[in-house]
């Protein structure tokens, strides 16, 4: 019934998925406080591509009639550690919300699990990627190759 996308480009990919199910907005969460945001509508965001910036995820409180009562569906690009998708639960579970479905265009490695299994029995099984790759690692040469090749 609604989209909501984490930032950043979880915001483009979620604005693609509502225009797929025909809907004609999609809810965006953001890092940027506006005057009207409210501090209990926010928490601490984090995640592998900018780890040592304190950051929060915020949510226009104009935009929960657009979720409320609705099956939500939330948008990253990638879900890789887990950290940013479950800074997004937890800020639409304080806003009661409980989205049905979470969806990456990619799932990097595995040890993302742990941190959706952890915020909730019931995200793995919620949780879809378009595709999946492991975590690459870079050799003394320069080039990237996945663990144990």
């Amino acid at each position: 019934d609604a989209v909501a996308g984490l930032p950043t480009l979880g915001l483009t990919l979620a604005s693609a998925v509502a225009q797929k199910l025909g809907h004609k907005r999609y809810v965006p969460l953001g890092t940027s406080r506006k005057f009207w945001y409210r501090d209990e509508l926010s928490v601490p965001l984090s995640s592998i591509t900018t780890p040592t910036q304190q950051k929060r995820l915020y949510i226009d409180p104009r935009m929960l009639p657009l979720l409320e009562g609705r099956r939500v569906a939330l948008i990253d690009d990638v879900i890789s550690s887990g950290t940013s998708i479950v800074s997004g639960l937890k800020l639409l579970s304080a806003c009661s919300i409980e989205p049905v479905a979470i969806g990456a265009a990619m799932l990097q490695s595995e040890r993302w699990r742990t941190a959706l299994d952890e915020a909730g029995p019931q995200w793995l099984e919620r949780t879809f990627g378009v595709f999946a790759t492991p975590m690459l690692d870079r050799t003394e040469q320069g080039a990237w190759r996945a663990p144990g090749i």
